[in-house]
């Protein structure tokens, strides 16, 4: 436990990265971890980016992971990923969401999505991982699960065991919703491959 490891949360508004960091952070403090979070929200509430960078180790004293210091960047979308995959270190892991959510100068016609972005990044970088997290949360039952799915993806690469994490899905998911999001915990693991 004594190498600090840099997780970097990336999505937009209303993606739940938020909660997934939450549950990341639960699973890593029940294991011991001093844990250090921090969340940038810009315009989340109308769609801008959201990142949440988290660091845990024996001893973490600063929340900021800096360029080519993240051991893992789970992207909840692809503009988000391929802004953000310079913090990646050379031997990370990069999970990437399929979705596309159009940010606001491409709404609004003043540029354009950017083509290529995984196929980009699959050159660039050597532990990449891509899947369709919305259908696989959309198969658990909510399209709103994406965040947990990719959870369940970053769980087959984290040294924690598995009830760590199912622990963390019942103290911070909702009861009503907690079996569906153990669904799609589930389905994320299962999806979990390396290119």
């Amino acid at each position: 436990m004594s190498k600090i490891i840099n997780v970097l949360l990336v999505g937009v508004g209303g993606q739940g990265t938020i909660l997934a960091s939450k549950i990341l952070t639960h699973v890593a403090i029940a294991q011991g971890y001093e844990v250090k979070m921090s969340e940038i929200h810009g315009m989340a509430q109308r769609g801008g980016s959201v990142v949440t960078q988290v660091r845990m180790g024996k001893d973490v004293y600063s929340p900021v992971i800096e360029p080519g210091e993240a051991d893992f960047i789970v992207a909840f979308e692809q503009l988000e990923a391929y802004r953000w995959a310079h913090f990646l270190k050379n031997d990370g892991v990069l999970i990437a969401n399929t979705q596309k959510i159009a940010p606001l100068p491409v709404l609004i016609g003043a540029a354009t999505y950017p083509e290529k972005i995984l196929a980009d990044l699959k050159e660039r970088i050597e532990r990449f991982i891509e899947l369709d997290g919305l259908k696989l949360a959309i198969e658990a039952g909510n399209a709103k699960a994406t965040n947990v799915v990719l959870m369940g993806v970053l769980s087959k690469f984290m040294q924690f065991p598995e009830n760590s994490w199912q622990d963390a899905l019942s103290a911070k998911v909702p009861a009503k919703l907690l079996e569906l999001n153990k669904k799609a915990f589930s389905l994320g693991v299962d999806g979990a491959k390396i290119r």
